[in-house]
């Protein structure tokens, strides 16, 4: 295809933060966005680039990838650019102080060419708060392209309440654990005490790249034209409504754009043999994110629930940084478990386990990611969120019953190895299992289906092409 068959081929900037779980999804959108006939420049960084970015011969000519080296600054790892590359969560605002150096320079470097090479349109994530702002000094608009999803967001609130102003402020952590006041609807959308204590200070507090988490989400919010949400109309209408009156912008949804199965399985072709012996929908697949960093102790609890269940399972496993020398797993554990559980170490095809006929089941953090993948392969969600917004993302799916969210303790959000057990039982065995099982799959056919996928990035590729005409009538 050529152009949007509005105003022709568009010229389109792409800004993701540099965490993997922000990095792919905005890859694939880019493809997406290319098969549909418009030029792309995404930036990254050459270590990401490399282990992340891998533009398809076919659309090499219209995806660019610019690789910008970050610059030395104080306590950030050499080598570090990618939050999977930082030993502890609190190096996190010195890799967001780098990204801001060095991307907003690229930014305005090309914002200033003519020709060809001018971009139409930037995309942002909420990292690249100094985007809007950037873009507009130079004539160009700003999408602010969120992955987060529109009930996230929604209960985050305007660009006001997330700089800590107004009557829906935020200010102390008891705040995050009521539905706000503006949400015309009953829902459970909201932090527990333990989520809202850990988050707080993190998101709502500036921090050594000099603001604050909510702060970048409200400058990209507040400067863009309009806002791009990784959603679709068939599973959270109300949210995508409400997000529009609170933002008094267009919110387009663009789709979930799951990526495809990789075709690279090195190193994993014993364990599609093991699935393949196993029975349809009879596996759980548990794994928790690029992102989350367990404890020795939450690890401990996993396995124990996960041997105890009694069902077959695929472990995607990383050390915990507290494990000392050992790997953290309890004693004995793989022999227990050998010939029902696997469990695999460094990088592993996800997407290609979970579409595999023999995955009924995925145990996961509910980063909004993991959602997209699990539920546009049909496979049933036990929930268990570590960090973020995923507390809001978990709350929501159980509202819409299409999963179950493990048992926590109110105070501490400790679980018992038990908890993990009852959740996964509850979605792979029985009756309840099976209903879990027919909404999984209606929901694939429209997370999992590219024809609606691809429908909804043509609408939003329509709008920025009405949007420019517009302009330059």
């Amino acid at each position: 295809m050529d152009g949007d068959g509005v105003g022709g081929s568009m010229h389109v900037v792409m800004l993701p933060w540099l965490a993997f779980g922000h990095i792919l999804p905005f890859a694939e959108f880019a493809k997406r966005v290319a098969r549909q006939g418009h030029r792309v420049t995404l930036f990254s960084t050459p270590r990401n680039t490399r282990r992340l970015i891998d533009v398809p011969p076919s659309l090499a000519g219209r995806i660019r990838v610019v690789d910008i080296p970050l610059p030395r600054v104080e306590h950030l790892p050499e080598h570090a650019e990618a939050t999977i590359d930082l030993p502890s969560n609190d190096l996190r605002p010195y890799l967001r102080r780098a990204y801001d150096e060095a991307f907003s320079r690229e930014l305005s470097r090309l914002l200033q060419e003519t020709g060809p090479s001018r971009p139409d349109w930037v995309l942002a994530d909420y990292a690249a708060y100094w985007a809007p702002a950037a873009a507009a000094r130079h004539g160009v608009p700003c999408a602010f392209l969120s992955l987060f999803g529109a009930a996230a967001l929604c209960f985050f609130g305007p660009a006001e309440t997330l700089q800590g102003r107004g009557p829906y402020a935020k200010t102390e952590p008891a705040h995050l654990t009521a539905v706000p006041e503006y949400v015309p609807f009953p829902t459970t959308v909201a932090f527990r005490g333990y989520e809202a204590r850990e988050l707080f200070k993190p998101s709502l507090i500036p921090d050594e790249s000099g603001v604050s988490e909510s702060y970048r989400f409200s400058q990209s919010i507040e400067g863009c034209q309009l806002v791009a949400v990784r959603s679709n109309q068939e599973f959270e209408p109300e949210w995508l409504e409400l997000l529009g009156e609170l933002y008094q912008k267009p919110v387009i949804p663009i789709g979930m754009f799951p990526p495809p199965p990789p075709q690279d399985v090195a190193g994993h072709e014993e364990t599609l043999r093991w699935l393949d012996r196993q029975e349809p929908n009879s596996v759980v697949y548990a794994a928790f994110g690029s992102e989350v960093k367990l404890t020795a102790e939450q690890l401990q609890r996993i396995a124990l629930g996960l041997e105890a269940s009694g069902l077959p399972f695929i472990w995607a496993f990383r050390a915990p940084p507290d494990a000392g020398d050992g790997d953290g797993l309890p004693g004995g554990f793989k022999e227990r478990v050998n010939g029902r559980g696997v469990v695999c170490r460094g990088w592993v095809p996800q997407v290609k386990f979970l579409a595999h006929a023999s995955v009924g089941g995925f145990l996961t953090h509910a980063g909004w990611n993991s959602i997209a993948e699990g539920l546009a392969n049909g496979v049933r969600l036990v929930l268990l969120p570590l960090m973020f917004e995923q507390g809001l993302n978990a709350r929501q799916l159980a509202e819409k019953k299409v999963a179950v969210e493990v048992a926590r303790d109110e105070d501490d959000g400790s679980f018992a190895a038990n908890d993990i057990v009852d959740a996964l039982r509850r979605v792979m065995v029985g009756e309840e299992g099976d209903e879990f099982g027919v909404k999984v799959k209606e929901l694939a056919k429209v997370f999992g289906d590219d024809e609606v996928n691809d429908r909804y990035v043509r609408d939003f590729l329509k709008c920025l092409s009405e949007y420019k005409m517009q302009r330059q009538g």
